[in-house]
């Protein structure tokens, strides 16, 4: 029997000038490349995946501040899976092994469920589904309540993009976001949402595309302008014009930005995470909040999905 790589089964798949990877850990995005050029940053078959790189996030996307939060009236405490700030981050499948469910050449479909416990105490069946087209590569996540109670869901993808050669300093970004949301300088517990324009316009607005330089990013964005067909665009560029996009629709109406600042480490501004998000930090507290988090409760029974897209811009 061959031993399995850290990063889990590896589905390869390959659609014209379209080449990905996809593992079974996290059901995770472990490469993107088009003619042979990086979309996001990669990573090792045989590696540990590194800062949730390409995972999938669920049932909640970003953070829990403190892992505590009230759904139904009862309290319950995560574990604390971001130690440095003491909060619960990306949920509970990214170390999960997806089951291949379906393949074929151009995609794949995993499988995998949360089984109730103390802390979320739902099942959850999540379906993921990674295919290649002309116009890049699609995931689509379904996740169906099989428990008796409804159960509070969130979902979003984790990729770091590339433009090309060099670093986030040397790209251009289009984010068509009209709001940001505000966050403590150590821990990042959500605080306020204002204006990307309001406050610090050189670091958070970039509706008009524009050089990302020296910037530190890592919030959230929503007020998410979309084009003639309900589409959300982010655009990264470099010098000659070559990147990435990415693109999704209504089912998530936020997006985190991170600039990937890790000081004095070989990853630092290597990729730009971009995270679509079908509700905000900390959604699981929504109701601590004066603006809508955007919290799913899923219903006994019910279905619920969310899609995006990463296509190379040429």
């Amino acid at each position: 029997m061959s031993r399995v790589p850290a990063s889990g089964i590896q589905h390869a798949l390959r659609a014209g000038d379209y080449e990905a990877v996809i593992t079974s850990v996290g059901a995770t995005l472990r490469s993107l490349t088009y003619d042979g050029r990086d979309l996001v940053v990669p990573f090792d078959a045989d590696e540990v995946r590194p800062s949730h790189r390409g995972a999938t996030l669920a049932p909640w996307p970003n953070r829990v501040v403190d892992g505590k939060y009230t759904f139904g009236g009862v309290q319950r405490q995560l574990a604390l899976t971001e130690p440095a700030r003491g909060h619960s981050l990306h949920g509970l499948v990214t170390w999960l092994d997806f089951e291949a469910i379906d393949k074929g050449p151009d995609h794949v479909t995993l499988a995998t469920r949360i089984e109730p416990q103390t802390a979320y105490p739902w099942r959850i069946v999540v379906k993921t589904t990674f295919a290649l087209g002309p116009d890049g590569l699609t995931q689509t996540i379904t996740a169906r309540n099989d428990s008796a109670e409804p159960a509070p869901w969130g979902t979003g993808p984790h990729p770091y993009l590339v433009a090309g050669e060099g670093h986030v300093d040397d790209w251009t970004l289009e984010l068509p976001a009209a709001q940001v949301l505000e966050v403590t300088d150590v821990r990042l517990i959500p605080t306020d949402l204002v204006a990307v324009d309001s406050d610090d316009p050189q670091r958070f607005d970039y509706r008009v595309a524009r050089s990302i330089a020296d910037a530190e990013i890592d919030h959230a964005y929503t007020g998410l302008l979309r084009d003639e067909s309900g589409l959300a665009i982010v655009r990264v560029t470099n010098a000659a014009g070559t990147g990435v996009e990415m693109a999704w629709d209504a089912a998530c109406p936020w997006v985190q930005v991170h600039t990937a600042d890790r000081p004095g480490l070989p990853i630092h501004r290597i990729g730009l995470a971009v995270e679509p998000m079908t509700c905000a930090p900390d959604a699981f507290n929504a109701e601590s909040y004066s603006y809508d988090a955007g919290l799913i409760v899923l219903e006994p029974g019910v279905e619920t999905s969310a899609s995006w897209r990463i296509a190379a811009i040429s």
